[in-house]
């Protein structure tokens, strides 16, 4: 398992459908000390310097057991080889399913972790520790 230093540059990029993943990435980031990115798909991928990150939260609600296409196709817009994708989702009622799967063709080279289910108030104390066994 790839052990993540506090002192590397992290970044948590997400999208959010209805505000409740932009709540989580938004603590997730505070917690990592991490900078925080909206995935638009209006917006140009090519804006963010990803060059200067080594491990990168990608965050997004759940949809029937995978990530929103939005998702594939911002990994996709990126070279992500040699740096570590972390997912975390948030559900109404699925969990991660086979998101991992759906998501790996999008980030040839990189380390995919398995992602973690955000849903509901997390403490900040709980994600720093979630950061920390990374």
């Amino acid at each position: 398992m790839e052990v993540i230093v506090m002192s590397k540059k992290m970044l948590v990029a997400y999208f959010s459908a209805s505000g409740v993943t932009a709540k989580a990435a938004w603590k997730l980031s505070e917690a990592a000390g991490a900078d925080l990115y909206e995935i638009k798909p209006e917006i140009p991928y090519s804006r963010e310097d990803m060059d200067q990150y080594e491990v990168v939260f990608v965050g997004f609600p759940i949809w029937w057991y995978v990530a929103p296409k939005v998702i594939n196709t911002f990994l996709e817009s990126y070279d992500f080889s040699g740096k570590t994708i972390v997912p975390f989702a948030t559900s109404g009622g699925s969990g991660m399913g086979s998101t991992n799967e759906k998501l790996a063709p999008s980030c040839p080279g990189a380390i995919l972790l398995k992602g973690k289910m955000l849903n509901g108030v997390v403490a900040q104390a709980e994600l720093k520790a979630w950061v920390e066994s990374l």
